[in-house]
């Protein structure tokens, strides 16, 4: 399988999870509008119980957002096709990855939509409070001999996580 292809795999992979969180991210920017027992009996909203507002998440959705409509209008570009109408940001996700097909004929675009595709998925997973998952690998790091090799399944890479080293391993290492 060639680089671009695999770039391309990977793309559509990220993609697909940046399709199925956005709506999340979304509904977090939506205000609870349980009442509380005050409310009911007539009384205003507690202090406590207003919202606080998340910047984080609008901020994170606006990159988002335009990091989609970008993407895609810079893959069109390179692939010659005319700009189609505007759209949600899920239907340009799904839009995009209609393309990944054509984007395997260009590696250094496969590199960028994936590369982007990963940033934007990142960003949506950090907004939601979601951890990256890392695996603890058995064995030494073979730079500074510490115990501390994990998998970042996410990245696709396995690194030493000792401060000092950071060591990233290559894939014929052990």
């Amino acid at each position: 399988m060639s680089d671009a292809n695999s770039a391309v795999d990977r793309a559509a992979l990220w993609l697909d999870s940046l399709r199925r969180r956005y709506p999340l991210l979304l509904a977090e920017l939506v205000p609870d509008t349980g009442r509380t027992l005050r409310e009911v009996r007539g009384g205003g909203p507690a202090a406590s119980a207003l919202a606080p507002v998340r910047l984080y998440v609008s901020d994170a959705l606006r990159d988002i957002g335009d990091g989609v409509i970008e993407l895609e209008e810079a893959v069109r570009d390179r692939l010659g096709l005319r700009r189609i109408s505007a759209a949600p940001v899920p239907v340009r996700l799904r839009r995009l990855g209609e393309l990944l097909d054509s984007v395997a004929e260009l590696p250094d675009l496969a590199a960028h939509v994936e590369e982007e595709a990963r940033r934007m998925a990142h960003r949506c997973a950090r907004a939601l409070g979601d951890p990256e998952q890392l695996v603890r690998l058995p064995g030494r790091c073979p730079a500074c001999d510490c115990v501390s090799l994990r998998a970042f399944p996410e990245r696709g890479i396995a690194m030493c996580v000792n401060p000092p080293c950071r060591h990233v391993l290559d894939e014929e290492t052990p």
